[in-house]
């Protein structure tokens, strides 16, 4: 299979602040992820129910679903509340389902993890992503970002301040592009499964000696 677009990246954030930092982080990774070539699109949470709140057939959980369906690849940017990835960022993830119908809407898309924190480095909202995009059947690149007292890391534009940390976001994001490009044309092979084949062939047989017995 061969693509004539550009990768698509969906990003997510976790906190709905005015100065959202998990926002400014994301931000700035899209702009950089879009000079390498990527097409993005942002989920604007603010107005999302809880999990199980609502049917799902409340707009915003449809807006989510669609933009995770129209995705290649996916960056999702947390801030570190109590040890752990914030409610906000979990209730996104957790309105998007494993599967709708035939159709998987993160099976086989790339995945890339940050965090900000208001104090020292930690990687504990990163490590907690890693196994959420683990059990929602996505590739997790490797590379990651982890910023630390965020606020001494942008400007008053929403801009990010050159450091270190910038540069990690650059690898990550120079990382998801690759490994979207790389991954796209192959994700019906890569993620094909023995387990599926056989219930299907198993649903099949059932199906014809039903239609037999009719």
């Amino acid at each position: 299979m061969t693509f004539d677009h550009k990768p698509r990246i969906l990003f997510l954030y976790g906190s709905l602040r005015e100065r959202s930092y998990s926002r400014l982080l994301a931000e700035e990774a899209a702009r950089i992820i879009e000079d390498f070539g990527a097409e993005v699109k942002f989920f604007n949470p603010r107005g999302l129910p809880l999990h199980g709140a609502e049917p799902d057939t409340h707009p915003k959980v449809q807006e989510l679903r669609e933009l995770s369906l129209w995705s290649e690849g996916q960056v999702w940017s947390s801030p570190e509340l109590h040890g752990n990835i914030s409610g906000l960022m979990k209730t996104q993830i957790d309105w998007i389902p494993l599967s709708m119908g035939a159709i998987r809407p993160t099976q086989g898309r790339t995945l890339a993890v940050m965090q900000v924190s208001g104090g020292s480095q930690s990687f504990n909202a990163v490590n907690t992503m890693r196994i959420l995009g683990r059990w929602m059947r996505m590739f997790t690149i490797p590379n990651q970002s982890s910023v630390p007292k965020a606020y001494q890391e942008f400007h008053e534009n929403g801009k990010m301040i050159e450091s270190a940390y910038r540069d990690r976001v650059v690898d990550v994001m120079e990382e998801l592009h690759r490994f979207t490009l790389l991954l796209r044309d192959k994700v019906d092979e890569l993620t094909d499964r023995y387990s599926e084949r056989k219930a299907t062939a198993a649903k099949q047989i059932e199906t014809t000696a039903k239609k037999a017995l009719s």
